[in-house]
């Protein structure tokens, strides 16, 4: 009885300390530098809805998407509605979940779902940066040439 009721304390006590301890450890913590909107329906449809026979047309809107750079890598990350609103330049707190990143900004109770698009190492995209930036330095020197300027910005 008495190893019982010891088992069971102890079952307790580690339940609630992992209850308590799991969402204060598992977060990390990025910055995010871009926000632009794009269509919900390319990014939340399934395959069978994308490749399948036609459907009825549903007019989804447009959902966020934020580029959100962390130490050592670079997410695309789409919201599921227009509402999932996320400020610049804010470090946030996010976690993996269910294939997606579950996002918390500035303490709050609930989390925000994205669905990530695309992810990079930071080092290749900081590269890939600084490669869109001289084109668009080089395109400002010389003006003649405005199609390497559009394809950079595409």
């Amino acid at each position: 009885m008495k190893s019982t009721l010891l088992l069971a304390l102890a079952w307790i006590s580690t339940g609630v300390s992992v209850a308590w301890a799991a969402p204060i450890g598992i977060y990390q913590h990025g910055t995010v530098v871009r926000m632009r909107m794009g269509d919900c329906a390319l990014m939340h449809r399934g395959f069978m809805n994308t490749f399948g026979p036609p459907q009825a047309a549903v007019d989804e809107g447009a959902c966020p998407e934020y580029t959100l750079v962390t130490d050592k890598v670079v997410y695309l990350i789409v919201g599921k509605s227009s509402n999932q609103l996320v400020p610049l330049a804010e470090v946030i707190d996010f976690r993996f979940q269910n294939k997606e990143l579950a996002v918390r900004v500035d303490d709050a109770r609930h989390e925000s779902k994205f669905t990530i698009k695309e992810m990079t190492l930071r080092s290749e995209w900081e590269l890939i940066q600084k490669h869109i930036e001289d084109q668009l330095n080089d395109a400002h020197h010389h003006p003649m040439d405005t199609s390497l300027t559009l394809r950079s910005r595409e």
